[in-house]
């Protein structure tokens, strides 16, 4: 989907989370319906959201290079004790031993915060110069997570970050190097409905496309909405004076909206295949999405059709993979410092 409107506050939800998965057993239909207050529930979210997190990870260090924007790269899935509404905040504090404020709810396997010793359920006090006392947020909100985020992504790219926490009540340290990884979130929020978004900083993606689609498929929605923010596309489209929500599939805000769709399949195939996923997911998902599900605001003015977005999509493929180097990468990124000027039918292939 195209960015979302930039929120004056940043996804005021109950639980917001970092990562998803296919398949999950659930004591009911969905994430979405299930009550956050027993330890089966709180288990499988943790397990969704860190497999999300898992694609997020792959997909930002494998693609550095392809980024003017980074931030260090710790393998770190954060949660807050603030997410989680009235009705079940006591039983998460008890359930994941939330000493602080923030954190950890899981950790990338053989990533720099798991080489480093860190686990899941560490509380943190501090990594780097970012004090977790200092941060503040309200209840039932994911401010504190968001601030602590940001202050960690601040930080040097490439350069040892020393965490303390607290673990089973015992104070520990760990010097982590992180990785050089692409500056952005990676949050879903629990919904049976189907919306993506990115806005510039932030991808977020809804749990029904977790529930209905495999990794791969999810990697390759989640790729779209990344190469949003690579392409700095909510910056261009503001200098453009587009509007958004209903009114972008209107007048001069159409070739605009069409050609940062277009521009974000076409670096989506790259981002996976750097990434190690296999292109074709992309195709896989619209494959399956587009018929039965590409209606509203994927049928609108603003969005090419989905047959169209597949062919071009596999047309991009098939020259990715003629490029042996890892990461590829497209002549898209030098262009993102350019101003938008709307010829999306010259990068469309039109479906035969």
């Amino acid at each position: 989907m195209f960015p979302a409107p930039r929120p004056t506050h940043v996804w005021r939800l109950t639980w917001v989370c970092v990562a998803f998965a296919a398949g999950l057993a659930l004591p009911q239909s969905s994430l979405a319906d299930a009550p956050l207050q027993n330890r089966d529930t709180f288990e499988a979210v943790r397990d969704a959201d860190l497999q999300l997190a898992t694609i997020g990870w792959r997909l930002s260090v494998a693609n550095a290079a392809l980024c003017d924007r980074l931030e260090p790269g710790l393998g770190l899935q954060l949660h807050t004790l603030d997410q989680f509404d009235s009705a079940s905040r006591d039983a998460a504090k008890t359930h994941f031993g939330f000493a602080t404020p923030v954190a950890i709810e899981g950790v990338i396997a053989d990533g720099p915060a798991a080489r480093a010793g860190l686990r899941q359920d560490d509380s943190l006090v501090r990594v780097g110069p970012v004090a977790i006392a200092t941060l503040t947020g309200k209840q039932g909100t994911t401010q504190r997570l968001v601030a602590a985020q940001r202050a960690i992504a601040a930080l040097a790219p490439d350069q040892p970050i020393e965490v303390e926490a607290i673990r089973a009540g015992a104070p520990i340290k760990a010097t982590v190097q992180p990785l050089p990884a692409c500056r952005t979130r990676f949050e879903l929020r629990l919904s049976s409905d189907y919306n993506a978004s990115a806005d510039g900083t932030m991808v977020q993606i809804s749990s029904q496309f977790l529930e209905a689609y495999t990794p791969e498929q999810v990697a390759g929605a989640v790729a779209h909405e990344f190469s949003h923010n690579i392409l700095h596309h909510r910056d261009r489209l503001e200098a453009r004076g587009v509007d958004f929500g209903m009114l972008s599939g209107f007048g001069a805000n159409v070739k605009y909206f069409r050609q940062t769709e277009t521009q974000a399949d076409l670096l989506s195939v790259y981002l996976l295949a750097n990434a190690g996923y296999p292109p074709q997911a992309s195709v896989a998902f619209w494959k399956r999405f587009g018929p039965s599900k590409a209606g509203g605001i994927f049928r609108s003015r603003s969005h090419p059709h989905w047959r169209d977005r597949i062919a071009t999509l596999e047309a991009e493929i098939a020259k990715v993979e003629t490029i042996s180097a890892r990461p590829a990468i497209p002549g898209l990124i030098a262009e993102r410092s350019q101003p938008l000027d709307g010829n999306w039918q010259a990068i469309l292939v039109r479906a035969r």
